[in-house]
């Protein structure tokens, strides 16, 4: 079954989705988008002449009714909003107490070149594997000011923070893994799989190899990092941030900027605590509050989760993530205040006024949220994702299932925006059909379920009105459409290395305990080919900089 309207359906998210890369006005973009899926609606039930004349204005306010019912008809989406509000008030206190230049200081000695920056970054995401919000929010937070004293260029940051958080909890202990575990389940469960089937845990370990595009996503930041080159729109950027420590483009707009925002820090000799406290206290309390949640919601005991996977499951499936966040970011707010009363570094009056401030900051960031979930809701009226699913179906083997599954969901996660709505829409029609087309083996139902993660996430990665990539821009301080914009160069080649060894899987059968290794030389060799190519066409140096000498390179001043 497609959907009624058909290509329409496509309309609103490729609208605003271009509109927003080619005119980098996001805000703007995304509203046209919306409206445009309101005028549909409007058209589609308009009869008369005078209902057909009132498309415009009835779009309007469908349009309005959408990013109104944005803000509160889902508490995820409002406790995200409020995480992102309080967690911009906590960043704003522990710059007006000097702690992101104590941290910068502290770090100087240590992570004082461009790759270690990279590196350092690359880590931190890796080992923050639990919630892809908290990990850009994280790490952005701690690494923005050490990269901007190396002259890493703000999008190269958001790449980072974007290509390792998402990528990574697909793999972990996360809610990603909980939610896609009990979709599997959800299959499994239903009248669609009539015969047996291994078990929804079994599956996704079995399909944590087949998940390549992830798997190479990391291996890509990686090889950036450690080589050094780039290309595309991220070569310019690296080069401008080297040559005129300009870390931003000369017209853009970040989503936020501590100290155009904030002023200069209100002490002189910074505190290293004033840093590390806020933070830890926001750590522990996002993974003891999900913890506790989880145990009391699901009703079981550690001795349990230890020794049985499914209680283990059930407890990473009942954990609140995003009310911890919230938690979280509330208890970094009080505890940077008392600390700025004990120091006396601010008066209450002047941490209330920076807290409202650090709310500010985010205004951005939010907007643009709201209006991407809006547009997402535009997408599931439409029934965009049932119609490209639609497509997809006619043309799917045993050998072309991984490809066409990888791409037709990266396609409906690029034009609704989230990979979670994406994985609602495919797993249960591509679990389905592997096991059909597959006479019922586990292996293919793993290669299904690893190409759906890797689709959701490449699409992800390639969408302006994607929440992760929202946010990646926001903690990175970078213009959002100049992420996306350098991101998609990057995206595209790991998408195009995952195709192939999709195919050597499907052609030949190999393991992709050896395909993915392969990939990732394949990619290095496409990363140096690529940077010498491209800066031999921009008349640039592929590699704009050398090591730890890299703050000796010549200026453009």
């Amino acid at each position: 079954m497609t959907s009624e309207f058909g290509a329409l359906s496509l309309v609103p998210p490729l609208l605003a989705i271009a509109l927003a890369i080619v005119t980098r006005r996001a805000l703007l973009s995304l509203f046209i988008g919306i409206w445009a899926g309101g005028a549909i609606i409007a058209a589609d039930g308009a009869e008369t002449a005078l209902e057909f004349v009132a498309v415009p204005f009835v779009a309007v306010v469908e349009a309005f009714g959408w990013i109104v019912a944005s803000y509160g008809d889902d508490t995820f989406h409002a406790e995200i909003i409020a995480f992102t509000f309080l967690l911009g008030a906590g960043i704003a206190l522990v710059w007006r107490m000097g702690g992101s230049v104590a941290v910068a200081q502290a770090a100087t000695t240590r992570v004082d070149s461009h790759r270690r920056v990279g590196l350092a970054a690359w880590l931190l995401g890796l080992v923050w594997f639990f919630d892809d919000y908290a990990n850009t929010a994280i790490v952005g937070s701690a690494v923005k000011d050490i990269a901007d004293e190396v002259r890493m260029s703000r999008e190269k940051l958001a790449y980072i923070l974007d290509s390792t958080a998402a990528p990574v909890a697909t793999f972990g202990i996360s809610s990603w893994v909980a939610f896609q575990i009990g979709l599997i389940q959800d299959v499994y469960d239903s009248e669609t799989i009539s015969g047996e089937t291994p078990s929804a845990v079994g599956t996704f370990l079995w399909s944590i190899p087949f998940n390549v595009y992830c798997l190479l996503a990391l291996l890509m930041v990686l090889i950036i990092v450690l080589t050094r080159r780039d290309f595309g729109e991220m070569l310019d950027a690296e080069t401008r941030a080297q040559r005129t420590g300009k870390v931003t483009r000369e017209d853009a707009t970040p989503l936020q900027s501590m100290k155009e925002d904030l002023g200069e820090p209100a002490v002189d000799d910074p505190l290293l605590r004033t840093f590390v406290v806020p933070v830890a206290v926001l750590v522990t309390v996002v993974i003891g509050g999900a913890t506790i949640t989880g145990f009391q919601a699901a009703g079981v005991t550690p001795g349990e989760v230890l020794s049985e996977t499914g209680a283990l499951i059930d407890l990473i499936d009942n954990t609140d993530f995003t009310g911890a966040l919230v938690w979280g970011s509330f208890s970094m707010v009080a505890t940077a205040v008392a600390m700025a009363l004990y120091d006396d570094v601010l008066t209450l009056e002047e941490s209330m006024e920076t807290i409202f401030d650090g709310f500010g900051i985010m205004l951005t960031a939010v907007s643009i949220l709201v209006m991407a979930w809006s547009i997402g809701t535009v997408a599931e009226v439409l029934e965009t994702g049932r119609y490209v699913t639609a497509l997809a179906e006619g043309i799917v083997t045993p050998t072309l299932l991984p490809v066409v599954v990888l791409l037709s969901t990266g396609i409906i996660a690029f034009s609704i925006g989230t990979s979670w709505g994406t994985m609602g829409i495919v797993t249960p029609i591509a679990v389905p059909m592997a096991y059909e087309i597959g006479s019922g083996s586990p292996e293919l139902l793993s290669v299904a379920v690893g190409a759906i993660f890797s689709g959701a996430i490449f699409g992800d990665h390639c969408s302006p009105i994607s929440d992760t990539t929202i946010l990646s821009s926001t903690f990175a301080g970078a213009d959002h459409i100049d992420h996306v914009r350098t991101q998609l160069y990057y995206a595209l080649t790991v998408l195009a290395v995952s195709i192939v060894v999709y195919l050597l899987y499907g052609l030949f059968g190999l393991s992709p305990f050896v395909l993915v290794p392969i990939g990732a030389v394949v990619l290095v060799g496409l990363v140096y080919a690529l940077s010498e190519l491209d800066a031999a066409r921009k008349n640039l140096v592929a590699k704009p900089f050398a090591g730890a000498g890299e703050r000796d390179v010549p200026s453009d001043d």
